[in-house]
């Protein structure tokens, strides 16, 4: 049934949402769009009145009225003046979602095209390794016709494709075969698989803080609770700062994710410990130990994300952390190392837990596309081809813009990653909706800090992915330096916006 949101709750998602760069109702708009497209606003959920937002916003309700005109008109609102406006996304296309032509053309949000002119910098992903995934394709075709006297239904995979996963993972020193491989449409495919089997309404599931959004999202969506545990403020002046108690090398707090796990007992527990998303950092060995005898402890399901796992830009050494415990349950995909586009991702569990996933399946699909899977058999069994161009690529990019930001972007913090496709950056103040609202008309598109964490939290970082080329990283940047002048500009910005203490991402 669909919900609805009360002035205070609003007015916590929208934060320090008047800063002076323009009127207030346009202002007001572009913030409330933003969440409508970062999915920190739920769709079809009713907003507040005009009259009971105006009073908890303290301004006047001619303000609120004639934002709730510009989203209705620029189709983000459901229902006109004088009843409960519901959010939606336009169903005309974001050329006429974009807005007026005094105001912003578009507060992106990934999932949605980018209009030509636009640097998607929400985006954490790569083109397809082309050549590579060109002759993966043109052999499944070849091998197609010994398939198609079948029905071409199959919950858990292809077995070749089963077969070659599983060889991987023995081969990273964690013994497995096909029985313990479910095939998916992605890695997001995956996680709703697990979440549906494991943790069920209303369960609770550990996340770390910040996390990775869809991973937020399908949690939510599966009637779960986020329960998150902050991982720690990367220290100034590089990782011999780190504490090896809380951080370590890698930057988590074990000591409290062990407390969370002991004394919430969450169904699951969900991490990403290979190049983290979005802070790119690596779990140490010591840690990785440490996360599974707590999560045994504790009864709690360890869930671990591998997706970014290959794309290891130091050369780092670190173990699968299923290589610890043969109760975790471990995700994987090609997204990142060759395409987005090819939809294949993977569940590495015990094979009775294999047969649980397959049949919560079952209420989803009854299985994943063919051709896919036989193109994928070969990328796995090759994945060395692509990547050691991919990494010498990604490393530049990386240093590339740790470089641009350090230049162009005084006061803003960079964290250097370890691993993965993009950089987490503390900035100089809590402006990161601000700036994403705003990106648009500096020719970018940017996912605000908070669309990474849960409560409103992150307003004072943002991801920036190192993904596109030297020479659209130096023009992205320069257009965040002057968005960022702007915000500057604005008399009403440094009454509005305090900073916010270093010392813990909270």
């Amino acid at each position: 049934m669909p919900g609805s949101l009360n002035p205070s709750s609003l007015t916590r998602l929208l934060g320090a949402w008047n800063v002076g760069t323009a009127p207030a109702y346009r202002e007001l708009a572009d913030v409330v769009r933003l969440l409508i497209l970062d999915g920190r606003l739920a769709l079809d959920v009713a907003l507040p009145s005009e009259r009971s937002l105006a009073v908890a916003l303290n301004i006047s309700r001619t303000t609120v009225t004639a934002a709730y005109a510009l989203l209705r008109e620029q189709d983000f609102l459901s229902g006109g003046q004088g009843s409960r406006s519901r959010s939606r996304i336009p169903s005309r296309g974001l050329a006429h979602a974009g807005g007026t032509d005094d105001g912003p053309r578009l507060s992106g949000a990934p999932g949605l095209a980018v209009p030509d002119g636009i640097l998607d910098l929400a985006y954490a992903s790569l083109p397809a390794s082309g050549e590579v995934v060109h002759r993966a394709f043109a052999a499944a075709l070849t091998e197609l016709p010994a398939l198609l006297p079948g029905f071409g239904y199959d919950a858990l995979g292809v077995g070749a494709l089963r077969a070659a996963i599983a060889a991987r993972y023995t081969a990273a020193g964690v013994p497995t075969n096909a029985g313990q491989i479910l095939v998916t449409s992605g890695a997001q495919h995956a996680l709703t698989i697990v979440l549906r089997t494991l943790a069920g309404r209303p369960g609770k599931v550990l996340v770390e803080h910040p996390s990775y959004p869809n991973a937020l999202d399908a949690i939510r969506a599966a009637g779960c609770r986020p329960v998150t545990v902050a991982m720690p403020a990367a220290p100034r002046g590089g990782a011999a700062g780190w504490d090896l108690d809380v951080g370590g090398p890698g930057g988590w707090d074990l000591a409290a994710m062990e407390s969370v796990l002991l004394q919430q007992r969450p169904a699951m527990a969900y991490v990403v410990p290979d190049f983290h998303n979005p802070t790119g950092r690596l779990m140490p060995d010591s840690q990785r130990r440490r996360l599974v005898a707590a999560a045994a402890a504790a009864g709690t399901v360890l869930v671990v994300d591998e997706t970014l796992r290959e794309l290891d830009l130091d050369g780092a050494c670190s173990t699968p952390l299923a290589a610890f415990s043969g109760a975790v349950v471990s995700i994987g995909s090609l997204s990142k190392s060759h395409w987005a586009g090819l939809r294949t991702g993977w569940i590495r569990a015990s094979e009775p837990l294999i047969q649980r996933f397959a049949a919560a399946r079952s209420t989803l699909d009854l299985g994943g596309p063919v051709v896919e899977q036989l193109a994928a058999v070969h990328l796995v069994n090759d994945l060395a081809e692509p990547l050691p161009a991919r990494l010498a690529t990604l490393r530049e990019n990386r240093s590339t813009l740790l470089d641009l930001v350090h230049g162009h972007l005084p006061g803003w913090e960079p964290e250097r990653p370890a691993g993965g496709l993009s950089v987490w950056c503390r900035l100089p103040a809590p402006v990161s909706t601000a700036l994403a609202v705003l990106a648009p008309d500096f020719g970018i598109r940017l996912a605000a800090g908070p669309r990474f964490g849960v409560g409103g939290a992150f307003e004072q970082y943002l991801r920036l992915p190192f993904t596109l080329p030297p020479e659209q990283l130096e023009t992205a940047v320069l257009a965040l330096r002057a968005a960022q002048a702007r915000l500057d500009g604005a008399p009403q910005l440094r009454r509005s916006l305090p900073a916010q203490p270093a010392a813990a991402i909270a």
